[in-house]
This record gives structure tokens, sequence and C-alpha cells, in this order.
């Protein structure tokens, strides 16, 4: 069996860093995490209006290669407060409504986290032949609070975030489980990648720009932002897909990913296409296991900001399959996750000062 690239030291950090609230908009703790953890490994760091957070070494080269992943994690915000003292909410980010009867909530305020749960009518109670489903107009927060006026005097308004306490744990042995693995296992897996340089004295001839970015869930907003400061040449990105071998998911729409047989290279008009061939010859000589994705226009990603920022840059997708996307339990498995690391790492290893992987020299 290889060697697990991952350390105590590693495994701790990934646990503080993903039990850490870093809802859309309020990412900035969990970037002081993972800021703190990469201290050893890099040169400086860089960090924005919103938050972005990037770890560089070699910071006055001027060829320039960027591997990203997104800070944020969905959430939702507190919309209303009505007289009977229940609370009710917007989305901040894709958050799912259909998971939200009967969880515990943390609602984050001036004056601390205040407890909540997204209460719902018992089943005796409700009409089975016309049964409601949740939805975002009828799901409600009750934080035991009899009218608005003691709901306020808690220190919950409108516009409080509000996030899932929901923490880390591992399934069977080799199953990470947390919310937030998207995409946090992308800013965990880009800084191993500095860890591993480090450790191993690897000299790169470019600038490595280790990118957190954040608002990536409202629409690839900090990708956008900090693409334009850093004016990267390549830019390889993770982020999360879904394993579509569970229950009520289409193969054949949403294509064939599976935990456990390795990252997913993405193949899509954002993606150019000699850097990811670079990627994937990569993983066939050193034997790292890979699968392909086939993307429809656009892959939602932060590929999608960086690939089309200035005058374009050569970008790339490696992706870690994952379960039960935008719920409480999304699930990884710790196979994929070396082997994402590995693959950044070795590809890193590849790329050539000034290279311009242009398709027409």
């Amino acid at each position: 069996m290889a060697k697990s690239i991952l350390n105590k030291k590693s495994l701790n950090f990934l646990e503080k860093y993903l039990n850490n609230a870093a809802p859309t908009g309020y990412e900035w703790d969990g970037q002081k995490l993972w800021m703190d953890y990469l201290k050893p490994y890099v040169d400086e760091f860089i960090t924005d209006t919103y938050g972005t957070a990037v770890a560089v070494i070699n910071p006055k080269a001027k060829y320039k290669v960027v591997i990203e992943g997104h800070a944020d994690e969905i959430s939702w915000y507190v919309n209303y407060i009505a007289d009977d003292g229940l609370i009710y909410v917007i989305r901040n980010g894709g958050s799912d409504h259909q998971i939200a009867p009967s969880k515990v909530v943390n609602i984050h305020t001036k004056k601390g986290i205040v407890k909540g749960v997204f209460g719902w009518p018992a089943i005796h109670t409700r009409n089975r032949a016309k049964e409601e489903a949740p939805k975002p107009d009828n799901i409600f927060i009750d934080i035991g609070a009899s009218d608005k006026d003691e709901v306020e005097k808690m220190g919950v308004h409108v516009g409080c975030v509000i996030t899932y306490p929901d923490e880390f744990h591992i399934l069977n042995g080799d199953k990470f489980v947390c919310r937030a693995l998207d995409n946090r296992m992308g800013g965990f897996m880009i800084a191993e990648v500095a860890r591993l340089l480090h450790e191993n004295k690897k000299d790169l001839p470019f600038g490595l720009y280790i990118t957190n970015s954040v608002q990536e869930e409202i629409g690839l907003r900090g990708a956008q932002m900090i693409a334009e400061r850093i004016k990267p040449d390549v830019a390889i990105v993770t982020d999360v897909t879904h394993d579509t071998t569970t229950p009520m998911i289409d193969k054949k729409k949403q294509g064939l990913a599976k935990i456990g047989d390795g990252p997913v290279v993405a193949y899509a008009p954002a993606v150019q296409q000699k850097l990811r061939d670079l990627i994937t010859e990569t993983a066939e000589k050193k034997k790292i296991p890979f699968q392909r994705a086939a993307l429809s226009r656009a892959t939602g990603t932060d590929t999608d900001a960086f690939a089309y920022s200035g005058s374009g840059v050569a970008s790339a997708l490696i992706s870690l399959p994952l379960r039960y996307m935008h719920t409480t339990v999304e699930m990884v498995h710790r196979d994929d996750v070396e082997n994402v690391i590995k693959l950044i790492y070795e590809s890193l290893l590849k790329i050539k000062s000034g290279e311009t992987f242009s398709y027409f020299e």
C-alpha cells in the first residue's frame, strides 16, 4: 500500500478548517486559519477587499501559475421576523430547502451564536392527501422566542447569516463527511500541494499563487476579482463534482463519476486542451487514477472566471468526486483527496516557465 501523503497535522488542520463556518461573504475566519497553516510553506500572502487569500511562492517571478479552490460555503440569511418570533429565510448561495426541516442552525450575530431549529409540522398533523413539501417560502426557524421583540433582544435581525453546525467525521475509515466539503476540500488540497513542494524542496521556475477565492457560490465573484489582480499565465482550478452512482441520478445526463475512482478531469470550452493534456499525461505517467467529465458550455466553477479573464488564461479543472452536494453530509473518499493533491503537485512540476500552451507553435 502506498504511503499516505496526509499526516496528523494535515488532518488536524482539515478538521479545524471544516468545522469553522465560512459562509459566502463571511469567509475571513476560515481564511485566517488557512493562511496560518500555510505560513511555513510560502513566501508571502496577498488578500483583497472581499477576503480572497493568496499564498505566494516565488513572488518576483514574471511567469505566474495559479492553483485555486474556493473558500465559501452555502448558508441562509434572516429575511423576515414574524410577530410570533418565527424567522423566515432566503438563500445565500444554493442552499437546499428540502433538507432544512429538523436541522439545527447557528445564527451569527454581533452578540455571538444564537441557536435555532428549522421547525416542521409533525407527521400526525399533516394532511397526507395534500401534503405540502418544504419550500423556500414555508420553511422557518424557531429560536425559542415568544415574539419579534424577544428575537431582536437576542441580537437577531434581518441580514444575519445562518449556517449549519454539522462537524467533520470519518465513515468506515476512509470517507470524509461534513457540510462545506464544497469546497473547503479544495482549499485544503491546494494547501497540501504547497506543503509537499516545501517538504520535498522543489524549486519552481515560476511564481505559484495558491488561491483561496471567496464568493464562488453566488457567481464566481472572488475568482473574477483576484484573476484581474494576479493576471496569471496558467490556472489549475479544483472544485467538487457529483458522484453519480447514488440513487436518483441519471448517468445519461450527468455522466459517470464515482468516489474512490480518482480525480475527475474536465473537458469543456473553458478548459485549455494542451494544459489538460499535460495533466492527463502526467496522471498516466505517474499512475494516478483519474476519471473524465464532459461539461456543456460553462464548467460552473472558478475555472470559467480565470479562463476568460484578461486576454485569456490557460485554465484546467481537476474535480474531487463528492456525494450529496449542498447537504450537511457531503462525502468524499480519502484516496481521491490524496490523488487530487498528487495530480496537481506532479502537473506543476511539468509546467515550464514561459509556456504559452499555444495550439499554433
